[in-house]
């Protein structure tokens, strides 16, 4: 479900509103599935994908209901006798059902799967991604940390919002950035970077911050976020880096 919003029309389903910046996202998003699904067609017997906040299929972000729907309408419509399991709800609520969908591995049986984390903030529950790493698991992860950051900077430093804690899965983060003593201004860069060392606890390779796509406003150049790859194995991540130049040579061509 990758087309160009231009040219797809509009079909009477629900499309909710993003801006422009999103766009970069779903570039890296497609090109990423595409290396990974061409890549590991031969290596593995299933190859799953995981979208924990799926919306509608299309953008032009969030009304539960309607957005469910539109995406069982869409998926039908495009990519018809695939196996597809919705489960409607909050992703950390409805965890035990999502990973019932996931098949089960076997000697016979290699699964692979690629997981989409999008949330609107960051409000991701590292909880949710650890369960979820017990599987044979790739990560592909927006860190909306851009605005959210600077907006409610005190209320996360002192304490007041557990919010990064569970982002991170740790309270160890506030002294780490107390210790440090930079700028505020490097708060966001900070956090993502903690966010990957988390990650590293779970067995993913070690992640730098110039391996993410840093992503700002098209209108006044803010940060809004980073979207980094979390894989296992130095494949996913020679992938990873070929969609980034792909991006940034088709970028500088104009």
């Amino acid at each position: 479900m990758q087309e160009d919003p231009q040219l797809i029309g509009d079909d009477g389903l629900f499309i909710p509103d993003v801006g422009s910046w999103a766009e970069t996202k779903h570039k890296l998003i497609g090109l990423y599935a595409a290396l990974f699904s061409t890549g590991m067609k031969n290596k593995w017997n299933q190859r799953v994908y995981v979208d924990l906040y799926a919306g509608a299929g299309y953008s032009r972000c969030e009304a539960d209901d309607q957005c469910i729907e539109a995406l069982r309408h869409r998926t039908a419509k495009l990519a018809p006798g695939r196996d597809v399991s919705y489960i409607h709800g909050d992703c950390n609520s409805e965890l035990d059902s999502i990973i019932a969908a996931i098949p089960k591995a076997s000697r016979e049986n290699r699964v692979l799967t690629l997981c989409v984390v999008d949330p609107f903030d960051f409000g991701i529950k590292f909880e949710t991604l650890r369960r979820l790493s017990e599987f044979y698991i790739d990560f592909l992860v927006l860190l909306a940390i851009g605005m959210d950051a600077n907006r409610n900077y005190e209320h996360y430093v002192d304490g007041n919002s557990t919010k990064i804690d569970e982002a991170l899965g740790n309270v160890e983060w506030r002294d780490r950035w107390r210790n440090i003593g930079v700028r505020r201004s490097e708060f966001r860069p900070f956090l993502a970077t903690e966010f990957a060392m988390s990650m590293e606890s779970l067995g993913y390779l070690h992640q730098e911050l110039h391996q993410m796509k840093h992503v700002r406003s098209d209108e006044k150049n803010l940060p809004l976020y980073y979207l980094a790859l979390f894989s296992r194995h130095e494949l996913g991540y020679h992938y990873w880096k070929d969609v980034l130049k792909y991006l940034t040579d088709q970028t500088s061509m104009f």
